[in-house]
């Protein structure tokens, strides 16, 4: 069901989400998708609960900025690529519209931060950023400003922003603002 609501919402975004071509695309009879899913915002939950079960990682080039350009620019290239980037793009629409939709998108980003945070703790072993860098902070620091573009200015995003994005984060973290009283 997962993967026929990913087509679905790549194809339709979130506002053309229904269980009918949902239910067609999967072979399974509509009654059937309503019973266990509800509707369009159980599909849409659903999916991102199993977003959070695959086996990303982040990336480890050996420094902190290496790895967080290395996590931005999978976030520039996700959204780069109109294909890739729809299913992503209505899971955000859909938190706008769903309260279960906006808190499966919360537990989605949790579970990505919370993997996330062994680029700050090497980071931290390797003497980069001072002990006690909050890595959720940092996670957010580096890719906020590109969902920012993405969903609220339109601004286009590309290898400049990344590195932008990026620099101001490292510099912020180097210095001691996302360590504890910092």
């Amino acid at each position: 069901m997962r993967d026929a609501t990913l087509a679905e919402l790549a194809l339709h975004g979130y506002a053309g989400l229904t269980v009918e071509n949902v239910a067609e695309r999967s072979g399974v009879h509509k009654t059937t998708v309503y019973r266990r899913w509800g509707g369009v915002d159980g599909l849409v939950v659903d999916a991102l609960d199993l977003a959070g079960e695959d086996s990303w990682r982040p990336p480890d080039t050996g420094s902190l900025e290496g790895d967080l350009r290395g996590l931005a620019d999978e976030v520039r290239a996700t959204f780069a690529d109109a294909e890739a980037g729809a299913a992503p793009s209505a899971f955000v629409a859909a938190a706008f519209h769903s309260e279960r939709a906006a808190a499966a998108l919360h537990a989605f980003f949790r579970d990505r931060h919370a993997r996330s945070a062994v680029i700050v703790e090497r980071a931290e072993r390797r003497g980069e950023v001072p002990a006690g860098t909050d890595a959720g902070a940092v996670v957010r620091a580096t890719t906020a400003p590109l969902y920012f573009r993405l969903f609220i200015t339109g601004e286009p995003m590309d290898g400049g922003t990344v590195a932008q994005a990026v620099g101001a984060a490292v510099a912020a973290a180097r210095a001691g603002v996302f360590a504890a009283g910092g």
